[in-house]
């Protein structure tokens, strides 16, 4: 049996909070282990509860929840975040991600986009909210856009090609390993190659390039092209 994935909420609205436990224990399979909406009580309650995650707003009527998060790093908590809020503000998640947070959720996302999305940034991936992904592509990407990311993605092998994509799906190298049946060690490899050659920092960078890349006119033309074009035999 696979054990639950336990969460810590703060939010200052009660009703937001006994209505995200209701949704995640009863619709989710999670367990809410304690939930809290004074800033005061998080470290308390994280050191009693020690969570998997902490599901955190970004306003609080006692402050502000970076602030919070702030807090609980300063006294050694690493506990992975998510921010679930009504804010869509660019400013406001470019701060979040700077913060290191695992995730950037809206409180009017469909229920179970929430699920999907808590559970996955419980197995490590970063999770946005589809209606922010472009403002995340804009704050993120660091790279050249338009034609200069084709010309990139032209110096990777088509392995390196299917590895970015994996990446982009945020998952671990481990499983593309097995996806792609080649050796941990490879996988890491490519990963360091794909970094290089696209200047990249970071998994979630190799992300957003990819998102961006495939949305351009090079990666809409490319994947056009590679579904009218037999492929060549691979060695």
């Amino acid at each position: 049996m696979t054990d639950k994935i336990r969460l810590m909420l703060v939010d200052d609205h009660s009703l937001c909070r006994s209505g995200l436990k209701e949704l995640l224990e009863h619709r989710g399979g999670m367990s809410v282990v304690c939930a809290t909406g004074d800033p005061d009580q998080v470290v308390p309650l994280l050191q009693e509860h020690q969570p998997d995650m902490l599901i955190l707003d970004l306003r609080l009527a006692q402050t502000d929840g970076l602030s919070v998060l702030r807090m609980i790093r300063a006294e050694g908590f690493d506990v992975p975040t998510v921010i679930l809020t009504m804010s869509d503000s660019e400013d406001d998640m470019s701060a979040a991600l700077r913060a290191g947070v695992k995730g950037y959720l809206l409180k009017d996302m469909d229920p179970e986009e929430v699920i999907v999305s808590i559970g996955r940034a419980a197995r490590g991936e970063m999770v946005v909210a589809s209606a922010m992904m472009l403002k995340f592509a804009q704050i993120l990407q660091t790279g050249p856009k338009g034609s200069a990311m084709g010309d990139l993605v032209a110096t990777l092998t088509e392995r390196e090609r299917q590895v970015l994509d994996h990446v982009a799906s945020g998952q671990s190298n481990k499983v593309i390993a097995r996806a792609l049946d080649i050796s941990h060690n490879t996988v890491k490899l490519h990963v360091r190659h794909i970094m290089d050659k696209l200047n990249l920092r970071s998994r979630v960078e190799a992300a957003v390039f990819s998102f961006e890349y495939h949305n351009s006119p090079d990666g809409t033309k490319a994947v056009s092209d590679a579904s009218t074009k037999p492929r060549a035999p691979t060695h």
